[in-house]
């Protein structure tokens, strides 16, 4: 009699989890189509490279400053450009594909 009990108690929660997962991936929203994600129209620079154009910076910017990537794009010539924060000195970084830095500037304000 018991067998049968606790039979039934596992078939009706494995029953009750089942219902809520088919409920719960009801509720789930379709994904947006790919033309209105975020960076579609603009290609940004790979965090690798995003993270030499940093070190590069910190030789510049000092051997304490912490130097962060605030944003990137690629350039027409196929480089790609990166804006590095050091403590609040700003600087333009740009670096090729093979993870060459090109140069690395403190940033025109404007």
């Amino acid at each position: 009699m018991w067998k049968n009990t606790a039979k039934k108690i596992s078939i009706g929660r494995m029953m009750a989890a089942m219902t809520s997962l088919a409920l719960l991936s009801a509720c789930t929203p379709t994904p947006p189509a790919p033309e209105s994600m975020a960076r579609t129209t603009l290609q940004t620079a790979p965090a690798d490279l995003q993270l030499l154009c940093a070190n590069s910076a910190a030789g510049i910017a000092g051997p304490n400053a912490k130097v962060l990537p605030t944003a990137s794009r690629r350039l027409p010539d196929g480089t790609f450009g990166v804006d590095l924060d050091a403590g609040g000195k700003k600087f333009s970084c740009v670096v090729d594909n093979n993870g060459t830095v090109r140069s690395v500037q403190p940033a025109q304000s404007g």
